[in-house]
């Protein structure tokens, strides 16, 4: 399979502060590949990276096969990129932004733009600067899928929308990606969207990839575990065993392990009464990254 996204050994620091060491991922062509991690984790630098806008101390990047640090234009045509909803030209009316744009795009697609605006009962006539942040999200929104691009990067692309237009763009942007078999690279602090829309799903800690997985291995696999112990219990030495916190009496964990295994191991502390929990993907990713 293609790889569209290669990131090998990248290691980065704003100052003396460690964002990645040796942080190295790929995306095959076709997916839709989530990136999670809390705030300050490194979400928004590595699209930067992957973009060219900052080089990293150490590691390299490549689009479509080609070195970030001298990708050809031809290539860097082939990436729609979308940086939190931003659109410049707010004095442009929603018409006059669409034909301002399609001078710099050579695949320029004016009826993807219109066909979701229309979705999204956007009125062609109305100026940016008069629309809320969350119909500005919408223009931009449309202007990527204009460009027709083959790789999509899209950095907290929900900001701003309300429920209602969210679940309308996670379902177009599934159906589109999927029927033209475009490859996206997203960010999203809104994790039930996220869950509907991607199929691999990577999390950021603080200085590492803490996984990269297909979202139905990591529904199908990951679980949370309920169990009550008046005893003081040290779990922080079994790596399989994740998070493991309690309140009060109360204690939970999270593993990847199967249930007879997880259950074995707490025997061993005299816990035997036990309770699964198959997890959502936002309940997932607080058991992989911790609540606070």
């Amino acid at each position: 399979m293609e790889k569209i996204i290669e990131c090998d050994h990248i290691t980065h620091y704003y100052g003396s502060r460690l964002i990645y060491e040796n942080l190295s991922f790929d995306v095959e062509k076709g997916k839709i590949l989530g990136l999670l991690g809390k705030n300050g984790t490194g979400k928004t630098t590595i699209i930067n990276i992957l973009n060219g806008y900052l080089k990293p101390r150490s590691g390299v990047c490549r689009l479509f096969g080609e070195n970030m640090e001298s990708i050809s234009p031809a290539t860097k045509a082939r990436v729609g990129l979308l940086l939190e909803q931003h659109v410049q030209h707010a004095y442009f009316t929603v018409s006059q932004i669409e034909k301002f744009y399609s001078a710099f795009f050579p695949r320029w697609n004016r009826d993807a733009y219109y066909e979701l605006l229309k979705k999204l009962q956007v009125i062609p006539s109305q100026k940016l600067n008069t629309m809320s942040c969350g119909q500005r999200s919408q223009v931009a929104l449309g202007l990527l899928f204009a460009q027709n691009p083959d790789l999509l990067i899209l950095d907290d692309f929900s900001m701003g929308l309300d429920p209602g237009y969210r679940r309308l763009f996670v379902e177009y942007l599934k159906e589109y990606a999927t029927a033209e078999n475009k490859t996206v690279f997203l960010t999203s602090h809104i994790i039930q969207d996220m869950e509907m829309l991607i199929d691999d799903c990577m999390i950021m800690d603080y200085g590492r990839l803490l996984l990269h997985k297909p979202v139905q291995e990591i529904m199908d696999n990951f679980k949370r575990y309920r169990f009550v112990s008046d005893q003081a219990i040290d779990l922080s030495g079994d790596k399989e065993l994740w998070n493991a916190s309690s309140l009060g009496n109360k204690w939970e964990l999270y593993s990847f392990l199967p249930d007879n295994e997880v259950k074995a191991r707490l025997s061993g502390y005299g816990i035997h009464q036990i309770e699964t929990e198959k997890l959502s993907l936002e309940d997932a990713f607080i058991g992989l990254t911790g609540k606070y």
